[in-house]
């Protein structure tokens, strides 16, 4: 379950620095409206895919800081995963996925297998 988790907030950390690539890459191409506007949203993006990335490597070390980044990052996912489910274009099938994984990620951190294993809960007296 752990890796598991793991693999699949890394995936989304990569998701998220492949998007903001290619948001950096178009803006500073000029194959946009607003260059700017582009430039700086694939800065963020690559600049928050270091949450999700850290938190993957944490999880497969078996640190317990690394599952309260891992939830706030699935929390996240999920608005963003609806907004791209209420477009009307191919984006739907991407907030399908994304919506998937969030959810799937979160089940397998929640698990107490996996909240064992990373050493949270009580602690026996």
């Amino acid at each position: 379950r752990l890796t598991a988790a793991a693999a699949l907030a890394a995936l989304e950390g990569l998701a998220l620095v492949v998007g903001g690539a290619w948001m950096l890459i178009q803006g500073l191409a000029g194959n946009v409206g607003n260059a700017t506007q582009a430039e700086t949203g694939g800065i963020t993006l690559i600049v928050l895919a270091a949450i999700p990335l850290l938190a993957a490597r944490g999880l497969l070390k078996l640190r317990s800081w690394s599952r309260g980044p891992a939830i706030i990052t699935q929390i996240l996912a999920l608005p963003v995963a609806w907004q791209l489910l209420q477009a009307d274009s191919i984006a739907i099938p991407a907030g399908i996925a994304l919506a998937v994984v969030a959810v799937t990620t979160l089940a397998l951190l929640l698990n107490p297998a996996t909240t064992q294993a990373l050493g949270i809960g009580p602690r026996e007296t």
